[in-house]
């Protein structure tokens, strides 16, 4: 078994921040409404590219397709469950020309965030073999969270990971470990572990590539991490900075806005 640690520092978001912006989001979710196959907002703009295709909006059964301009992939969504006071889950398949992804995301007690599970499955084009199939789960435990993030700054991160996932794949399974505690700047540091090992028959190839390759592995590693923190720090500095109106305002305007279309080539002259 092979185990990478690393640990990066993060912008903090408490428990009652984060179940403000929750319910604000969910809030402007449930404000939109279906009508026929688009979804409006409140004001009557439809949101780009989104059609209901089956059952009531927000209702679980329905089912939207997403499009995007000048992609070939299909997406759909189906509400599984949608009661606020006990769980909301949304799953999602995205078929492309390499890949199908099936993903379900399941939220309990969303108006008090306690519990976020996903799993998913990935599998490669039709006849590419076992080896492009992989499955994994993951598990963020948001009360065992806040209650590691309140022991004393500097002291030992939980024993218990609060957040988990597994990643299994034909040649090899891997289990990742989240365990934060608050640092006296009012940031979270959080302790990143990875174990990777081999399954069955591959454990001694596995062990073997990983021995050979650890240098460029251990630096992937790292280097992902670092990028993951960056992108959690720009996500939620700009969340944190703004306002619920201007909040509001984002969401809509990111609702109905469509991306610009890539310019078609010139002809050869």
């Amino acid at each position: 078994m092979t185990v990478l640690r690393h640990s990066v520092t993060v912008l903090a978001l408490g428990p009652d921040r984060l179940q403000e912006l929750t319910k604000l989001i969910l809030d402007f979710t449930e404000s939109t409404q279906g009508r026929g196959q688009e979804v409006v907002l409140d004001n009557g703009q439809p949101v780009a590219d989104v059609r209901l295709v089956k059952g009531r909006h927000l209702r679980p059964g329905a089912r939207y397709e997403l499009s995007e301009a000048d992609s070939t992939d299909q997406v759909t969504v189906r509400i599984r469950e949608w009661r606020r006071s006990n769980a909301i889950a949304v799953e999602q398949l995205l078929v492309s020309d390499d890949l199908t992804v099936w993903t379900v995301l399941r939220l309990s007690a969303p108006d008090r965030p306690r519990l976020l599970e996903a799993e998913g499955r990935v599998r490669g084009p039709e006849g590419s073999g076992a080896l492009r199939r992989g499955s994994g789960k993951a598990r963020l435990d948001l009360t065992a969270w806040w209650a590691a993030v309140d022991l004393a700054p500097r002291g030992r991160s939980a024993v218990r990971a609060p957040a988990t996932a597994r990643l299994r794949h034909r040649l090899f399974e891997a289990r990742l470990y989240l365990r934060p505690r608050m640092t006296d700047g009012g940031r979270w540091q959080v302790d990143v572990a990875v174990t990777v090992r081999g399954r069955s028959l591959f454990r001694p190839v596995a062990a073997f590539a990983l021995m050979v390759a650890w240098r460029p592995v251990r630096r992937g590693f790292h280097s992902a991490v670092e990028k993951a923190a960056d992108g959690w720090n720009r996500a939620i500095g700009d969340l944190l900075a703004l306002g619920p109106d201007d909040l509001r305002a984002e969401l809509a305007r990111q609702a109905t806005e469509r991306p610009p279309e890539e310019p078609m080539d010139a002809p050869a002259s």
